[in-house]
């Protein structure tokens, strides 16, 4: 079986910002890189799990978040990296109703199958409660961080 770091985009990958739609506002946060290669050197599959809310709020559109994740995959590309998948709800509850939306696991749930991946040798990094209460429905470790925290600042409490 495969194991896998799990990460929330906004606050985590990039600089939370609110509702970070355009690439303009897209700050890659320092050590990203420095992190996922570790993280693949310790044999990690990398899998992203994000709430795009602000598609079913109108704010912005699907292919906005689509520009910005093909943004995100040009930028490690270069240095060789690149994650696993991106999966991301287009959903709110006060919009319409999903299971895919943290703190629900669907996401997380369809990595494992998809990537035969272990919960119990996995992690879910995230800056909001509902992240890890995610994870922790999926059978996966979660670690709650300050949003806008390094990843390289994390590196030793994932083993």
């Amino acid at each position: 079986m495969n194991k896998a770091v799990f990460l929330d985009r906004d606050g985590v990958i990039n600089l939370e910002r609110g509702f970070t739609y355009r690439i303009e506002d897209f700050e890659i946060l320092p050590g990203l890189t420095d992190a996922l290669w570790e993280f693949r050197k310790r044999g990690y599959l990398l899998i992203v799990v994000s709430n795009q809310s602000g598609i079913a709020k109108g704010l912005y559109k699907q292919s906005d978040v689509e520009i910005l994740h093909e943004y995100l995959n040009r930028y490690l590309k270069k240095t060789d990296l690149s994650f696993d998948e991106i999966y991301y709800c287009v959903h709110h509850p006060d919009v319409s109703r999903c299971i895919c939306r943290k703190p629900d696991s669907l996401f997380i749930e369809k990595a494992l199958a998809r990537f035969n991946i272990d919960p119990a040798l996995s992690w879910f990094i995230g800056d909001k409660e509902r992240d890890t209460e995610a994870a922790h429905k999926a059978g996966v470790r979660g670690i709650l961080i300050k949003a806008n925290t390094p990843l390289t600042e994390i590196m030793d409490r994932i083993q």
